[in-house]
């Protein structure tokens, strides 16, 4: 026989006691590894359990081993763009550990957050991933369960923090132009206050200078994350060298506005000038005409190394200190040839 009832009602641990002839207490004992029992004992136990289809009721569990089987996970990402992929990862790395995850948005507020970590902790969560959408240094985290940072990181050299390998991804976009033949490369870049713009545009420049190459204009041109100021970039790198040949951009978005004012200046993507992004914004990157080659920030990996290395931890393995940086990947689309 195999049922999940006995008279119309669902299994309880009693039930498997009466079938296997042995205490409740030992039934808890077999069925969540605890104690010392005789093996026979354990086995009889293991077979009722299977027989009468009981499903031992996970919360409580978790309770009797100190856990409450749920994380919390803290970001600054309000409109999802980065939080998204960030917690599928997270999901795919929690599969099989019956964990759920609360995500609290604290909007870039401070106090906001504090009132965030303190509800979680208050619920008891088994640990914390703060994540953001961009990856200055932040403020660490005081909590008693593991912390891991995602797409952001801590002050504290000690805590374990998961970033893409930004210099990594415009490293390989750079190759990517000088390997279709590109020799005449602009690069414009974000704000120059944010330290993301600064490692791609200084990763680039040591990519040119690989192979034999200058930046055209002679450095990068920092402006803000919009389509207005790729506009604007573009045709000031023009203006430097009529023979551009190429323009890598610090984001999807500046891409795009790149790519509107070569087209409106009558050059041809990519017959002329290659345009390749960064992000891989799918919404963005294939709204372009041609669509856009970029750089995809392996998200869902970040997302995955981070919930990896929580899991770990809740089961008592310490968190590595540092920085932990996840490789970036080309995604050659028709904007370069």
């Amino acid at each position: 026989m195999n049922v999940d009832s006995v008279e119309g009602r669902a299994v309880t641990i009693r039930d498997v006691a009466a079938r296997a002839e042995v205490s409740v207490g030992t039934v808890s004992k077999a069925l969540n590894g605890r104690g010392k029992l005789r093996p026979e004992t354990r086995a009889r136990v293991e077979h009722a359990a299977r027989e009468l289809g009981f499903r031992p009721n996970v919360m409580a569990q978790g309770l009797l081993a100190g856990r409450t089987s749920t994380i919390g996970l803290v970001t600054t990402d309000s409109r999802g763009r980065f939080r998204t992929p960030i917690m599928l990862g997270v999901q795919d790395a929690l599969a099989s550990s019956q964990i759920s995850v609360i995500v609290c948005d604290t909007r870039d507020d401070p106090i906001r957050e504090r009132h965030h970590i303190q509800t979680l902790l208050a619920r008891r969560v088994d640990g914390i991933i703060v994540t953001g959408w961009r990856i200055e240094a932040r403020e660490p985290i005081d909590s008693p369960v593991p912390v891991v940072y995602a797409m952001t990181q801590s002050t504290n050299g000690s805590d374990f923090s998961v970033l893409p390998d930004d210099e990594h991804g415009a490293m390989l976009a750079i190759r990517h132009l000088v390997a279709t033949g590109r020799r005449r490369i602009g690069h414009i870049a974000g704000p120059d206050r944010f330290l993301v713009a600064h490692k791609r545009a200084d990763a680039s420049l040591r990519a040119l200078e690989e192979n034999g190459l200058e930046v055209v204009g002679g450095s990068p041109l920092h402006g803000e994350w919009s389509e207005d100021w790729g506009r604007q970039a573009s045709d000031i790198l023009l203006r430097a060298d009529p023979n551009l040949d190429a323009i890598f951009c610090g984001s999807d978005q500046l891409a795009r506005g790149a790519m509107d004012a070569l087209r409106e200046r009558g050059i041809a993507v990519p017959d002329r000038v290659a345009v390749i992004g960064f992000d891989n914004w799918i919404a963005m990157a294939t709204a372009c005409r041609p669509q856009l080659t970029t750089i995809d920030m392996s998200l869902e990996d970040v997302g995955r190394v981070a919930g990896e290395h929580l899991l770990a931890a809740i089961d008592g393995t310490p968190l590595p200190e540092g920085l932990h940086q996840v490789p970036c990947r080309l995604i050659v689309r028709g904007s370069t040839g």
